[in-house]
């Protein structure tokens, strides 16, 4: 039995292929996740480096210096404002009723609103769709797909048809795993249980070698990894032309021989043969493989549209990279919330109501606790002597120093308005009791154009998304 759970030398190689695709995005993931952190109100989080050369936090530099890191989270705001925009003209959408059902069963304006919000933060969008039995009866079923959990070629076309290898990876419990892969079979089920008793995963090549590694193929305590593989491969057939019943239909190449029989006996009997022609035709096949290279199942695309199940849409992916909507407000907002902890700290520490008052002119029968308290009375009354032409006792309040900072905070404000395009009207501000409603729709609607790009691209994709469930 121990033999039944080798991997194969092409599973091997095509889950080796899949962790070169994956970590290839490793710099994406990790980009993703300090935009999410700032998008979540975590920003003072950033390694920086301190005088004596020891690496730490920016809240902890901050708080070493004796300030007081605070966050003022208008990254949020910018993200919530525009999904908020894309569920309203989401409202007015007509749709098809094929689509609307589809939209009713997958509840697909939540979806569609979660995905607009992961676009804005890593510029990545990804859903996947498939048609299986689920809980909740047979049909077309949307998922979103986490980046952290989703592999592709290096691809530079905005419309991802250079997709070669795209997948992702999947947690699941035992049960779930004999019950996708045991086929009915109680041999194979014991099969599956054996596979996943040894969670040794094959030793990834030198390329491949990363801190990652345990990221890709193992999963939580308890779970076991599948990693789903879809690779675009090319493959020998047979275009077929039937002149007696006049149809045209293309088979593997394996059953050339029973064509050839089928000819022989045709020949014999003065009938019409099957004309053939050799040609390479592309599939898409899909692998579920676990992390030692076993083969759990394969497949070729079972769907309608013959293509994988994912949809995916980086963006601007201009030389194949991705940005982001957040990534373009980062610095706006690490200096907005500088600016703030450094008034503060200067309104902290200047001087307000210090209390200079002459040690010669104290009288003895007063203590310091005492005059202090009378001095902090509103009808408090501190006698003394005076002696020579010397001042009193004398009160000191002393001014902010002005250095610019506000100015400088309201320089940063304007500017965050500028890079993200979320001015005053697309958030409600500013709006005056005499401005009219055509007006205010007016300038809502030139507030957009500068996130019209964004809208359109997410449209896009969903509009992709639609296509492929409705070919399923």
């Amino acid at each position: 039995m121990k033999n039944d759970i080798l991997p194969d030398e092409k599973s091997v190689n095509v889950l080796r292929a899949a962790y070169r695709a994956w970590c290839a995005a490793a710099d994406l993931r990790s980009r993703r996740e300090r935009y999410k952190r700032y998008t979540y109100g975590r920003q003072w989080d950033d390694l920086v480096t301190d005088g004596s050369g020891n690496t730490m936090t920016e809240g902890e530099l901050a708080r070493k210096s004796g300030k007081r890191p605070m966050t003022n989270n208008l990254i949020r705001q910018l993200v919530k404002s525009i999904v908020g925009r894309f569920r309203n003209n989401m409202a007015d959408e007509s749709l098809s009723d094929d689509v609307a059902r589809l939209a009713e069963c997958n509840s697909l304006a939540e979806l569609d609103s979660r995905m607009l919000e992961e676009f804005l933060i890593s510029g990545c969008a990804i859903q996947r769709v498939v048609r299986e039995r689920r809980q909740h009866g047979d049909g077309v079923w949307v998922d979103n797909v986490n980046p952290t959990r989703f592999f592709v070629n290096a691809i530079e076309d905005p419309r991802s048809w250079d997709v070669e290898l795209v997948g992702m990876t999947h947690d699941m419990n035992l049960a779930e795993v004999i019950m996708r892969f045991a086929r009915n079979d109680r041999h194979r089920a014991e099969w599956l249980r054996e596979v996943y008793a040894d969670m040794s995963p094959i030793a990834p090549d030198s390329i491949c070698e990363s801190s990652t590694h345990n990221d890709f193929f193992r999963a939580g305590r308890g779970r076991c990894r599948v990693i789903e593989v879809w690779t675009l491969e090319c493959r020998e057939q047979l275009r077929c032309h039937d002149r007696e019943d006049a149809t045209m239909f293309v088979v593997s190449l394996e059953r050339e021989e029973e064509i050839e029989k089928e000819n022989e006996r045709r020949r014999k009997s003065g009938r019409h043969q099957i004309e053939t022609r050799w040609e390479v035709a592309t599939k898409w096949h899909c692998r579920y493989v676990a992390p030692s290279g076993v083969l759990l199942d394969e497949y070729d695309s079972p769907f309608g549209h013959g293509s994988h199940p994912f949809v995916v849409k980086f963006h601007p992916l201009t030389d194949g990279e991705v940005h982001s909507f957040v990534e373009d407000v980062i610095d706006q907002q690490r200096y907005i919330n500088r600016l703030i902890v450094l008034i503060d700290h200067i309104m902290s520490t200047s001087a307000k109501g210090v209390l200079l008052f002459p040690t010669d002119q104290k009288d003895d029968q007063y203590s310091w606790g005492e005059i202090a308290r009378a001095w902090a009375s509103c009808d408090g009354i501190i006698p003394y002597k005076p002696q020579s032409q010397q001042p009193g006792p004398q009160q000191v309040i002393s001014k902010t120093t002005d250095i610019g900072a506000y100015d400088l905070l309201s320089l940063e404000m304007k500017l965050l308005e500028d890079v993200s395009g979320v001015s005053d009207a697309l958030l409600g501000k500013n709006v005056s009791s005499a401005t009219g409603s055509a007006l205010y729709e007016s300038q809502v609607k030139n507030a957009t154009i500068a996130l019209a790009d964004i809208f359109e691209t997410f449209n896009t994709f969903r509009a992709g998304r639609n296509v492929k469930a409705l070919n399923c």
